[in-house]
């Protein structure tokens, strides 16, 4: 007879899996996906180092995995941000913006390793993935902008894959570890701001500024 797995089993295995994961995290948080040894996260999950390859087959999988985990946390603040923010269109991207920044910059080495830290292919997949969905919300953003009159017409998702690309490259150099150490709360505060100010003026330019560019 086939041995199937009981539920308790199952709940056990889906929590040893919950439980690499979170040290995975915590560790990413810590010193980025390249400061991850194998024999390092074993001893925090209080795991053998054969185990963790039970519920990843590669630390390239588990990688993938903690990447897209965090991101899932990181989108769902922005998301929040454009939902609970009042006022128009403008505003609300504004303030998710401002929400990514901040948190990015609290978080540096969580968030260079989310952005911009050099990655296996199955990791950098999970990066591309994690743009489109950030593009994704700006974009229903702006285009409720351009339907409520807030914003002009424009291509909404090129204009917040433009959006999204320009916020991620502008904070690498802030992330890098020299930026950082030098670095003072006012001056985390300038760059954000500048960084929002050229964001929202990119989309607020009229199609007229670009002489009638087709649409």
């Amino acid at each position: 007879m086939a041995y199937r797995e009981t539920e308790k089993v199952r709940n056990r295995k889906a929590a040893t899996r919950e439980q690499v994961l979170q040290c995975a995290l915590v560790l990413v948080a810590q010193s980025g996906f390249s400061g991850i040894q194998m024999t390092q996260l074993a001893k925090q999950a209080k795991l053998a180092t054969g185990t963790l390859y039970r519920y990843f087959p590669s630390k390239e999988s588990l990688f993938a995995e903690v990447f897209k985990r965090a991101t899932e946390i990181e989108v769902a603040r922005v998301e929040r941000a454009l939902q609970q923010t009042s006022g128009e269109a403008p505003d609300r991207i504004e303030e998710a913006l401002r929400v990514f920044a901040r948190r990015a910059l609290k978080a540096p080495n969580l968030a260079w390793a989310l952005i911009a830290e050099p990655v296996q292919a199955e990791v950098d997949q999970q990066r591309l993935e994690y743009r489109m969905r950030y593009a994704r919300l700006f974009a229903d953003a702006i285009q409720q902008g351009i339907d409520e009159g807030s914003l002009p017409l424009q291509r909404s998702m090129l204009s917040s894959t433009a959006m999204v690309g320009a916020i991620a490259e502008a904070l690498i150099g802030p992330l890098a570890k020299v930026s950082r150490e030098m670095m003072v709360p006012a001056n985390q505060q300038q760059i954000i701001d500048d960084i929002l100010r050229f964001c929202i003026h990119g989309i607020l330019c009229s199609a007229e500024r670009r002489q009638g560019a087709p649409l």
